[in-house]
């Protein structure tokens, strides 16, 4: 069950890593787009909710690797902290990016204040990037550590 377990967990977390890759790497030429074209954009990503399982199942299936490698410091620790940095992109999802879907009807309706919901929408998508990043090099490190 423990190699099932560490592949499942690498590949959710390299999946999780995708959206939020392309949410980063496209931020500097959306960021200053005109409402219009910016909304335009948007649109793009109706769908993307589905990519919320693998973020779910990383954080879950990191938490198990955890728990199986727990005698080992060497990979307990970096899987841990992958699960922990997983946790903490959801969070920011929760707390910055939704609102911001759900005060603009997932981008479809602009309201006074979407250039303010626009900025906290990318610059929460940037920070989980660079955390779901984070969390795929500690959990590589801890599947180097861990024992065959």
């Amino acid at each position: 069950m423990g190699k099932a377990v560490q592949f499942a967990a690498m590949m959710l977390t390299a999946l999780a890593l995708v959206p939020a890759g392309a949410h980063l790497f496209e931020l500097p030429n959306k960021i200053g787009l005109a409402r219009e074209a910016y909304f335009t954009v948007q649109s793009i990503y109706r769908g993307w909710a589905l990519f919320g399982v693998a973020l779910i199942g990383a954080i879950l299936l990191n938490a198990v690797h955890a728990v199986l490698v727990r005698g080992e410091p060497a990979a307990f620790r970096p899987a841990l902290l992958a699960t922990v940095l997983l946790f903490a992109t959801l969070a920011i999802f929760l707390v910055w990016t939704y609102p911001a879907n759900q005060a603009t009807a997932n981008w479809t309706t602009a309201p006074a204040n979407w250039l303010d919901l626009r900025r906290q929408w990318e610059y929460a998508h940037a920070a989980g990037a660079v955390l779901t990043f984070a969390a795929l090099a500690c959990l590589t490190l801890s599947l180097l550590a861990a024992r065959r």
